[in-house]
């Protein structure tokens, strides 16, 4: 009887102390891809969306998608999701650019002279879908509207030159600031 008293009793705690872990949702991350393609592409089918001075510029090179800068961007969204916090650079004080190198995509070795570089990610949280968190980042809506549209648009010769793409989207039930944390990644190897 104690025994089942016991067990009975250790499951209802184990029920209430149980963190829900963090998802990575990779169709999401597929979707925000096909859309900044074709944003890329047609970007006069998005002016009415996202105003004519948003899409000034915009390159019409096409994104490639990149396994090992998905799977960075996966990690990141997912490491910000677990250790509850918001920003380019990590706890530990790694910036994306040393976790893009360590992950096997070699880069320009300037480009890793501080560990806390970020020449390549753009980040998002909170929002419902991949998608809106795109169309947030494009707008300025809640960020910094114009670093964020040069860079998933290639409106400068710096992001234009950029083709590769990984990105990582993140649902988050419970236990941590936001409920979604969203890391794109577009980069090169060499400039």
């Amino acid at each position: 009887m104690k025994s089942v008293l016991f067990f009975g009793i250790f499951t209802l705690f184990s029920c209430f102390n149980t963190k829900v872990r963090p998802v990575i949702d990779r169709q999401e991350a597929r979707q925000a891809f096909a859309l900044l393609n074709e944003i890329r592409q047609h970007p006069e089918a998005f002016r009415r969306e996202f105003g004519r001075h948003a899409l000034a510029s915009v390159s019409s090179t096409p994104l490639r998608w990149n396994q090992t800068l998905a799977q960075v961007a996966e990690a990141r969204a997912m490491d910000m999701a677990r250790r509850d916090y918001f920003d380019h650079t990590d706890p530990d004080g790694y910036g994306p650019n040393h976790h893009i190198h360590r992950a096997g995509y070699s880069l320009n070795t300037d480009w890793l002279k501080r560990k806390d570089a970020n020449n390549f990610e753009s980040i998002g949280a909170n929002h419902a879908t991949a998608i809106d968190g795109i169309k947030a980042m494009i707008i300025g809506k809640n960020s910094p509207g114009f670093r964020h549209r040069a860079h998933l648009l290639g409106t400068d010769e710096w992001n234009a030159s950029l083709q590769d793409i990984g990105i990582g989207f993140v649902r988050v039930p419970s236990g941590s600031t936001y409920q979604s944390y969203l890391c794109i990644i577009i980069a090169k190897h060499d400039w």
